[in-house]
C-alpha cells in the first residue's frame, strides 16, 4: 500500500487522516464531523483502504452534495448495500482492489472521468445499468459473483473486462461501447446477453459456460473462444472472426451485409451461417464440424481445404465466382475446347487454374495426374463430399461436384 494507514489496529488498512492519523471509520463523534465538514463538491475524495458502511457512505455523499471530484476508493470495502442512483462523480474514479459484500447498484450514475475497478471483488449483483461514463471503464480482474448488470449503459471511451470472471448472469444489451469492449480471457458462469450492443467487441479466448447471445453493431470477434452450451451470433454491416472456436453446443451465425471467417472451429452441435444481403463467409479450412448448413451466403473467395466433414456441410442458396471463360488448348482430342462461364466453388477454380497451366506445358505433365486433386485432403476428396442442399442453390455448383465426385472416383484429374 501507498499510504499512511489507520492508527486503529494493525489490521485496518484505511488511510490515516490528519491530525488523528485514524481513518474515517474509526474517527470519534467531533473528529468525524469535522472531516465530513471539509469535503465539498469536486473536491478529491479519499477513503483508500477504509471499511465503509451504508451509513458512512451516506454522510459522505451527504457531504459531497451526491458530486465527489477525483475520488481514491481502491481496496476499500463496503460492508452494506451500495446505491448511488444520481450521483455525479466529476473525476476520475479508482476502486482497484475493493470489495462489495452486498449490493452495489450504480444505476442512473454519471461519471465524467476514468473509472478503474480492476481486480475489485463483487459478491452480490452488480448494476452499471443506465451508467454514463465519458471516460474509459476497465474491470480487468474483476470478479462477479452473483448476476451483473451493464444493459443500456453508455462507455464514452471503451470497456475492459480482460480476464475478468462472470458467475452469474450477465447482460449487456443496448450498452454503448464508445472505443470498443474487450473481454480477453474472461469467462462467463451462466448466459451471456450481449444483445444490440453498439460498437465493437472483443471475445478472444473467452470461455462462455453456458449460453452466449452476441449481437453487435460494430466488429466481433470470438477467435478461440470457448462455448460449452449455445453460441448465437448475429452482426449487421461488419466482420466477425470466429476462427479457432469451440462449440459443444448449438452454433447459429446470422450475417447481415457482413462478413464471417470460422477457419479451424470445432463445432460439436448442429451449425447454421446465414446470410442477408451481401453477406460473405471467407474460409471453412480445418473447420471440424459434422452437421453445418450455409444459407443464403456469397462463396466467392471461401475456402474448403482441410475440411475435416465434408459430407456434412450443406449449402443452400449460395453463390459461387464464375469459372474463366474462353478457349483452351489441350494436347488431348479435341485439342481446342472453349470454355463456358458456370458458378463453381474457389477450389474447383483453382484447379482450372493448374491444369490450364498443365495443358499448356510438356505433354508429360498434360497427361500426368494433378497430385493436388488426388491428394487426401485436395479438391478431389474434398468436394466428392460436399452437397448442394436445396434446389435454389446455383446449378453450377451441383455439377461441379457432381463432376469432382466423378473425377475423385478415378483418382486421377483431366481424364
Amino acid at each position: 500500500m501507498d499510504w499512511v494507514t489507520c492508527a486503529h489496529s494493525a489490521a485496518c488498512t484505511g488511510i490515516a487522516s490528519r491530525p488523528t492519523g485514524l481513518c474515517l471509520a474509526h474517527l470519534g463523534p467531533e473528529d468525524s464531523r469535522a472531516a465530513l465538514a471539509g469535503l465539498s463538491p469536486g473536491r478529491l475524495l479519499d477513503l483508500r483502504g477504509t471499511t465503509v458502511t451504508s451509513t458512512l457512505l451516506g454522510m459522505v455523499l451527504d457531504a459531497t452534495g451526491g458530486r465527489p471530484g477525483r475520488a481514491r476508493l481502491d481496496r476499500a470495502r463496503f460492508t452494506g448495500d451500495v446505491r448511488l442512483s444520481g450521483v455525479t462523480f466529476c473525476g476520475d474514479v479508482s476502486l482497484d482492489g475493493a470489495r462489495f459484500d452486498r449490493l452495489a447498484s450504480f444505476f442512473g450514475a454519471r461519471f465524467e472521468g476514468n473509472v478503474s475497478l480492476a481486480g475489485v471483488r463483487f459478491g452480490r449483483e452488480l448494476s452499471f445499468h443506465g451508467v454514463t461514463v465519458r471516460g474509459h471503464v476497465s474491470l480487468d480482474q474483476a470478479v462477479m459473483s452473483r448476476d451483473a448488470l451493464f444493459s443500456e449503459a453508455d462507455f464514452g471511451h471503451g470497456l475492459s473486462c480482460e480476464r475478468a470472471r462472470f458467475d452469474g448472469y450477465a447482460t449487456f444489451d443496448g450498452a454503448g461501447l464508445g472505443d470498443g469492449g474487450v473481454f480477453r480471457g474472461a469467462r462467463f458462469g451462466r448466459t451471456l446477453s450481449f444483445r444490440k450492443v453498439r460498437g465493437h467487441a472483443w471475445f478472444e479466448a473467452a470461455h462462455f459456460a453456458s449460453d452466449a447471445y452476441l449481437s453487435a453493431t460494430g466488429r466481433l470477434s470470438a477467435a478461440r473462444a470457448r462455448a460449452d452450451g449455445l453460441l448465437d451470433v448475429a452482426v449487421a454491416r461488419c466482420g466477425v472472426d470466429l476462427r479457432g472456436v469451440e462449440v459443444t453446443g448449438p452454433a447459429n451465425v446470422r450475417l447481415t451485409d457482413s462478413q464471417a471467417d470460422l477457419e479451424g472451429a470445432v463445432l460439436h452441435g448442429p451449425a447454421t451461417v446465414t446470410g442477408r444481403g451481401r453477406s460473405t463467409l471467407t474460409s471453412l479450412r480445418h473447420v471440424d464440424a459434422g452437421d453445418l448448413v450455409l444459407h443464403g451466403l456469397d462463396l466467392t473467395t471461401c475456402r474448403f481445404a482441410g475440411l475435416v466433414h465434408p459430407s456434412g456441410v450443406r449449402v443452400e442458396d449460395c453463390t459461387f465466382a464464375f469459372t474463366p471463360r474462353g478457349v483452351r488448348l489441350s494436347l488431348r482430342w479435341p485439342m481446342l475446347r472453349r470454355l463456358s462461364r458456370r458458378r463453381a466453388p474457389a477450389g474447383e477454380r483453382t484447379l482450372h487454374g493448374s491444369e490450364h497451366s498443365g495443358e499448356h506445358g510438356s505433354g508429360s505433365r498434360g497427361d500426368g495426374p494433378d497430385d493436388t486433386g488426388a491428394a487426401p485432403d485436395g479438391p478431389a476428396a474434398l468436394y466428392a463430399g460436399l452437397r448442394p442442399g436445396d434446389q435454389a442453390t446455383d446449378a453450377g455448383f451441383a455439377f461441379a461436384t457432381t463432376e469432382m465426385r466423378r473425377r475423385a472416383g478415378h483418382g486421377r484429374w483431366g481424364r
